[in-house]
């Protein structure tokens, strides 16, 4: 049987879809794991321009549009894993499963009928990629209780963990969320709030720029103490685990309500990076304040502006990406949705009730036979 697996991932910020093949030599943990091939698919402008506005709160027009965007959605995904395979070398008939994260539109595990939707049809990208697909990870956890997020401690527990020191895995996506791995003990992961969601966001509108490269808006700027204060004061950042979010929450008509108007757009760019280093580094000390080391992914580790800020805030901590680790930063979530895909398969939970609430360990996602 071949071990090898392809991940697929449109994250919070829609800023691509990252493809990511997986070969795992052991059929029952991730030791000795390999990066085959990784890749990011750039959207068509159009299509993420649609996806950022309804992940922002923004509403469908119709039934129909959400149809179409649903099947557009796991067009571009099965384009993704077949240009990455092109590239490899692979033949999909080589590839064992696809696991397909989507692209949420919606994260809402609190209320009288908690849901998440992640858009995506499974059934298209296995007809156009050939490969059985795993998707729809998510729904089974918040049905059993839980938020469906974060989904990626398992992934992390299993290649990260030291029993020397306490660790975190913090990954800087357009939200931020963390995996906390003590020497001893239960693993734990939540949402902090914003990473770079904001910054890409705020950066766009002023710039026209997709994001903040190497942090130079944000540097231009200087933070205003009283609209950090004002950001902070958003009681989603006081709740306990478990806990997640998504840009349904932290988008610009919330920051916009913030401002007193007036206010330097890189000054407003420079406290959004304070907001995201603030947030995580509260978060570590909270919830784990003997970490001795964090590990960063995600495409904030390109940002080294924020590096440093989260840096001066934690004053003792290692602050290392995941490459000290042999893991690529920008496709460990790709990777872990390979990862999930073959726990799916295999019949053994993806979720861990401690990070996500539910009621009990779930076997996740949606099964599509190529």
């Amino acid at each position: 049987m071949s071990n090898l697996f392809l991940g697929l991932i449109s994250g919070t910020s829609a800023d691509g879809i990252d493809a990511a093949l997986v070969e795992f030599p052991d059929r029952d943990n991730a030791a000795g794991l390999r990066l085959v091939a990784a890749r990011t698919h750039a959207w068509a402008p159009v299509l993420r321009e649609r996806l950022v506005a309804l992940g922002q709160g923004g509403e469908p027009g119709s039934l129909d549009e959400l149809g179409r965007l649903d099947v557009q959605v796991a067009q571009a995904f099965a384009t993704a894993a077949l240009a990455l395979l092109d590239e490899a070398g692979i033949e999909p008939a080589q590839v064992v499963a696809i696991g397909s994260h989507g692209q949420t539109l919606r994260h809402r595990p609190h209320g009288d009928a908690p849901f998440t939707m992640q858009i995506g049809d499974g059934s298209v990208i296995a007809e156009r990629s050939g490969i059985a697909t795993v998707a729809d990870f998510r729904r089974r956890d918040v049905a059993a209780g839980g938020h469906g997020a974060p989904l990626v401690p398992a992934f992390h527990a299993a290649l990260l963990h030291s029993p020397a020191e306490d660790r975190a895995v913090l990954n800087l996506g357009g939200i931020g969320n963390y995996t906390l791995l003590p020497a001893n003990g239960e693993v734990r992961g939540f949402d902090t709030g914003p990473a770079n969601a904001l910054l890409d966001a705020w950066c766009l509108r002023h710039t026209g720029h997709a994001f903040d490269a190497d942090g130079a808006f944000a540097a231009s700027g200087q933070v205003d103490d009283a609209l950090l204060a004002r950001l902070l004061d958003e009681p989603w950042f006081a709740l306990p685990p478990p806990k997640s979010t998504g840009r349904e929450q932290f988008h610009l008509d919330w920051v916009q309500a913030k401002l007193c108007g007036g206010e330097a757009p890189a000054d407003v760019q420079a406290t959004l990076l304070e907001l995201s280093a603030a947030t995580v580094a509260e978060a570590l000390r909270a919830q784990q304040p003997g970490t001795a080391r964090v590990i960063a992914c995600g495409g904030g580790v390109r940002n080294p502006q924020l590096l440093q800020r989260i840096a001066g805030r934690l004053p003792g901590v290692a602050i290392e990406d995941t490459a000290a680790h042999g893991l690529d930063p920008d496709f460990v979530e790709a990777m872990a949705f390979a990862w999930l895909a073959r726990e799916t398969l295999a019949g053994r939970p993806g979720n861990l009730p401690a990070v996500t609430g539910a009621r009990g360990p779930r076997v996740l996602g949606v099964v599509h036979p190529a």
